[in-house]
């Protein structure tokens, strides 16, 4: 049987006819259910996830299209609503794309996933589950578009206070002041401290201003007995770590 769009849709729908994509929908469901999702494309996790805001229609077009524009999955999920809602592919003669449905629902999975894993950072010693961090981190910041500082505040069993935004710049700087930073922390009553920034730009290598800063803001805390156990600099192509570079 042909498939049917447009007007026709209703009338197939009154009749019992099941659209191939919801038979292809179901089978993708069915080996994610089974064999995880680790054997999907990006592009099918994303399909399945937008069948969620649109179980009627066919989200597999527009899935390709976002993950096209965007480089990946994370970097769709990452990405901000406007250019989310820019994005469009023609099905059934119309030029259709994500809606506010939509893109409150990948926003909603995206910091589901970060609060999982925040939830884990506080349940154990940070520094014993440094993979962990780091791809708590990368989920975060590596797709940014504009520079970011954050803090993650430690108590001293190095167990995850809390983590906080302090700044965000610009493409290439964002202003640091290493008296809000020691302040905020004797608020929350850490120990210590891991500072987290990212490089837009996808290379994670420290500039001379990021090396400047890590030693003000160390200077500023270890006065008050805080210590600075990281700073990490995250980018799409990888991380760098102050401390195995020998900078703290």
């Amino acid at each position: 049987m042909s498939r049917k769009s447009g007007p026709h849709r209703e009338l197939a729908d009154a009749i019992g006819f099941k659209p191939h994509y919801l038979e292809h929908r179901s089978r993708l469901q069915d080996r994610l259910l089974k064999g995880g999702a680790e054997n999907l494309p990006d592009y099918e996790i994303l399909e399945i996830l937008l069948a969620a805001s649109n179980p009627r229609g066919d989200t597999k077009p527009l899935a390709k299209a976002l993950i096209d524009h965007f480089g990946g999955l994370a970097e769709v999920l990452s990405a901000h609503p406007e250019p989310l809602q820019q994005v469009k592919v023609e099905i059934d003669g119309k030029r259709r794309g994500l809606g506010v449905a939509g893109v409150a629902m990948l926003k909603a999975v995206r910091d589901a996933a970060l609060r999982l894993s925040e939830s884990q950072l506080r349940q154990s010693d940070v520094i014993g589950s440094w993979d962990k961090l780091i791809d708590y981190c990368k989920a975060n910041i590596a797709h940014g578009t504009v520079e970011e500082f954050h803090l993650l505040f430690l108590d001293r069993k190095n167990v995850l206070i809390k983590h906080e935004r302090q700044q965000r710049g610009t493409i290439d700087h964002t202003p640091v002041y290493p008296r809000e930073v020691v302040k905020r922390a004797l608020e929350l009553g850490a120990a210590a401290l891991i500072l987290v920034h990212n490089h837009p730009s996808g290379d994670p290598k420290p500039s001379r201003e990021d090396i400047e800063m890590t030693r003000e803001i160390r200077k500023a805390a270890e006065a008050l007995g805080l210590s600075i156990h990281d700073h990490l600099v995250i980018g799409r192509k990888g991380h760098a770590s102050f401390r195995s570079l020998g900078l703290l």
